[in-house]
Parts: C-alpha cells; structure tokens; sequence
C-alpha cells in the first residue's frame, strides 16, 4: 500500500516520485526508535504534501533542484520545532487548534487536493494555488484533454473506490474471514498500479501522450546534510511551524485512536520527539515532511502490528522497492497515481462534520466556514493561520462572557441551583451569584458589570455572595476586580462575601491584602453562608421561584 501512496504523495507535492520512497524508509525507523504507538505508520500523506507544495513553491519551480532543496528543509526544520517541543514537553499546543477549525482545514484541503489532480486525470497541464485559480486554469486546457489518459484515470477512479467502499463486503460474501477480507481490500492501489502499467505497456499508450512516471532512480536514498542558507531558513520558519503543528495534530490523534482500540496510551510530548526524528531522518535521506498517516497505520494495526518494529520491517521492505522494483514502474502513468489521491482524499472531506456544528454550536460553524473558504480561495497557510487565529479568538470570546448563574436554594435540601431553571427559594436580602469560569483578565470587568447590575438592582439588597465552585483561578486583573466590587459594594451599603472558593485560589487571595479588606465572609459552603447571615429568619423572608 506504501508504494503507490508514496509515489503519489510526492507528485501531489511537486516532487520527483522517488521523494516519496525515500521518505518513507530512514522517517519510519526514527519513529520506531522515539515514537510511542505501536501502529502508527508515519510516511507521506496527502495534507502535508500539499502544504509542502505551497511552501516551497513561492521560493521555486516544481521539479528544480532548488525546489527539492526546500522540500528537504521544510523536513528538517519542522523536525527540530518538533523535537524542541518535546523536550519542553510542549504537546498541549495541538490544544490551540479546535475541533471545528482542523476539521474545516482538513475538509478544505481534501477538496484542493482532489481538484489540483484532476489536471493529471485530464492529462492537461495546469496550475493554482486556491480553488478559483486551479478550476480557471482547468478550464481554460480542458480542449486540450487526452482521451486515453481520461480513460485510464476514470476506470482508476471507479475502481479504487469500489475496493474502498464495498470490497471487503464482497470477499467476505465469498468466504473469506473478515480480517483478511480487510486486508487484501487494503491493496487495491497495488493492483491498480500493476493493471495500469499492464494496459499502458501493451497499447504503446506513453507514444500516444499518456504521462507516465519515467526513469525512477534505483537505489537506497542519498545520505546528505542540507545546506545552509540562514536567509532561505528564516524565510521557511513559519511554513514550518505550519506543518509541523499540522502533521503533529493529525499524528497524535490517529495514535491515540487505534491505542484505545487496545487500551493502550501515547505519550503526546514524546510522539513529538518521535515525529521531530523522523522528520530529521526524512532531511538527511533525501525526504520530505512526514507525519502519521490514518490509512497506513490502519493497515498496519489490521495486519497485527504489537511493537514499532513493524515499522521497521516495512522500511526494509520500502528499501528493497527501491532497490529492485523502480524499473517496473516506468510505464506507471500519472492518470493512476492521481486516482489514488483523489480516493484517498475523499474521506477528507467531512460534510456531515458542517451540518452538525450548524445544529450544535453557530460559533463553532462559522469557525468551521470561515477556515473552509479562507483555505479555498485563498491558500492553505492562509487557512491554518485563520484557523489557529479563529481557536484562540473563540476560546478569549467564551472566557470573557463565562456562563454564570443566579441561584436559590432547593427546598428540603443544602442544594443552590440557578433561579430560572429549578424550584428554589431566596432572600430579597441576598443575591447570590455562581461564575462557572475561572476568573482572569479577559473575564474580569464582565464580572464586574454582571454583580453591579445584580447587586444594585434593588435597595433591599444587603448581602452580595460569590459563589466559586467552578473557580480554578484567578488572576491579578481579576484580583483588582474583586477589589473593585468589593469597595464599590461597601459604598453602596452591601457585604460581599464569598463561597466555596477552592484551596489553591485561597492561597493565592492569601497572598494579597484581599482577606484584609472584604467587608464579608468566606464560607466553606454557600448553605453554611445562607444560614449564617439569615439564621432563623430565613424561612420567614423566603422568595419562591417556579
């Protein structure tokens, strides 16, 4: 399965298709060595090859010499951001990418993908770096099509997708056992490769204008160290920071999914190291960037894989393609390896991912679009940019305006709930205000607007209390917060007291001059609260709320 994906991996990133090979024998035995899953089958795949082939196509043409050169230090500096992450035990970062924004990338890019290779279906040459531009310059060649390479990629395409979709389904109405069944299924780009290069042999089609692979150099990749041009690095930093976080997230979550399947666990800070040397490995052998690929390592876990050395056996087995096979792959044409990534892609491609942040979360879906279209029409590091801004921006957004809550007692119980959604009773005395947030600069002057209008809404309020069961933290801003309700409040006649605060965010408010200065009380519970400023009179003075 590694060959042709390897191969077409490499032509989806502009590179010449032994890249491919060479990138998936040295980065799979660095893993083996630092990573922690024991599936996980890292090796070229389709999103990073192709912001391989935006990076480095702004600096170089397609095919150079120079453009090789930049794909090796896209490897190489991508690698070391990964291993320094690792050291630092840096793995939440993959955190600052949400959901619906990597889900939207991802989605975006499946479609770039399959469209950038219909130009090899077409057998035309053409060109673009978003949507529009790619589907402009498709039009504008499509007269100039081959009829035999539209064959050839069209036939590719309605058979990998059958293997894909209902083969298994098939052997297995034959008899076979499911696991086999599943296996041979997983080769059906092998036989397309083997068929292809069959049909093109017999029919003469590379004299008829049917691109194939050509000359494929034999043998094991060169060992080199790249140059270095500290103007062409630091001009390669943020693409590389890009693919990196990009090729980190998709690794780890596909390590972790088939780890449960065996209840099994990762390392995220150690899969960084892992990732970082395999992508060191890929610069020095004449690679590309890599990262753990869902397909593959699938694969790899339906064939039984218990250790990382089956990563291993399959770069020796890599190597030994390299060494021997390149020459039967001559006629491979183009039209096939294009079918490939298209197939492969469409799993990308999650529709049903947008309908349901439309039904759960409008927030979460305009992220979601918002990361599509800038990917679309714009390019694919404008998209990750846009989407690692958008998770950041939507997570200070929620902070800042947390969910908080003004809440009763439940009658018969030393329960507090929220007034407007349970049958509870109060003070007109007490207002008592739960924040189900930690509290920090961005949340600190929406605390204060939302217990000043609470607070001074009514001249029978006299106790204000703070309720922090959710309050992990709090931070110097919100310290000034509390300082500023807290004088405010005195003025107005009102104590403020607090409830429930947790051991460490107590500690911390021992530290300052806070403790000193409140005109309340801290209560170890909000009943214990209730029923020391009312006492007795509570049941006299109770408020009811249906």
């Amino acid at each position: 399965m590694l060959i042709p994906q390897s191969l077409a991996y490499a032509l989806l990133a502009g590179l010449p298709p032994q890249v491919g090979l060479y990138a998936s024998i040295l980065p799979l035995i660095g893993y083996a060595v630092f990573g922690t899953s024991r599936a996980l089958a890292v090796g070229p795949v389709a999103v990073i090859s192709l912001m391989t082939a935006a990076a480095a196509s702004r600096f170089a043409g397609q095919g150079s010499a120079e453009y090789i050169t930049i794909a090796l230090l896209l490897a190489l500096i991508s690698g070391v951001m990964l291993l320094v992450l690792g050291l630092l035990r840096a793995g939440f970062i993959a955190n600052f990418l949400s959901h619906p924004v990597i889900s939207g990338f991802i989605t975006a890019s499946g479609i770039l993908i399959a469209v950038s290779q219909f130009k090899h279906i077409l057998g035309v040459s053409a060109t673009g770096h978003n949507l529009v531009e790619m589907l402009r310059s498709l039009f504008s060649k499509i007269s100039n099509l081959n009829n035999q390479t539209l064959i050839i990629g069209l036939v590719s395409i309605v058979f990998l997708f059958w293997v894909r979709t209902y083969a298994k389904s098939f052997l297995i109405s034959r008899g076979l056992k499911e696991r086999s069944a599943a296996i041979i299924a997983r080769i059906g780009p092998v036989i397309a490769v083997i068929v292809a290069i069959i049909y093109v042999v017999a029919l003469g089609l590379a004299d008829q204008g049917v691109k194939v692979v050509g000359d494929i150099p034999k043998g094991l990749p060169p060992l080199a160290i790249p140059e270095f041009d500290a103007a062409l690095w630091m001009s390669l930093l943020g693409s590389s920071l890009i693919i990196a976080i990009i090729g980190f997230v998709e690794s780890v979550s596909v390590a972790q999914t088939l780890a449960a399947k065996k209840r099994q666990r990762i390392d995220p800070d150690q899969e960084l190291i892992g990732l970082g040397a395999a992508n060191i490995a890929a610069a020095f052998s004449g690679g590309y960037p890599v990262t753990g690929g869902f397909a593959r390592s699938a694969v790899n876990f339906d064939a039984g894989a218990e250790t990382p050395a089956a990563g291993g056996m399959t770069a020796i087995g890599i190597a030994l393609a390299t060494l021997f096979l390149t020459p039967f792959l001559y006629f491979l044409p183009i039209a096939t390896l294009a079918a490939t990534i298209i197939v492969a892609v469409l799993s990308l491609v999650d529709l049903g991912a947008i309908k349901q942040a439309w039904s759960f979360s409008k927030t979460d879906f305009a992220a979601m679009m918002i990361t599509i279209l800038v990917t679309l029409f714009i390019g694919v590091e404008a998209g990750v940019f846009a989407g690692v801004i958008l998770s950041i921006a939507l997570f200070l957004l929620r902070s800042s305006r947390p969910h908080y809550a003004i809440v009763g007692q439940v009658r018969d119980t030393e329960h507090f709930r929220n007034v407007d959604r349970h049958n509870v009773i109060t003070s007109p005395r007490i207002v008592t205000l739960r924040m189900d947030e930690s509290l920090y600069f961005a949340n600190a002057r929406y605390l204060e607007d939302v217990i000043y209008e609470k607070a001074l809404q009514s001249k029978t309020i006299e106790h204000v209390i703070l309720m922090c069961p959710a309050v992990n933290d709090v931070d110097l801003s919100a310290l000034e917060s509390l300082e500023a309700i807290n004088e405010r409040l005195h003025l107005a006649g009102i104590k403020f007291h607090l409830s429930e605060v947790k051991g460490p965010v107590m500690d911390k408010l021992k530290r300052s001059h806070f403790l000193d200065d409140l005109t309340g009380d801290v209560f170890l519970t909000q009943h214990q609260a209730i029923q020391t400023i009312c006492g007795n009179a509570f049941d006299a003075e109770m408020e009811y709320h249906l």
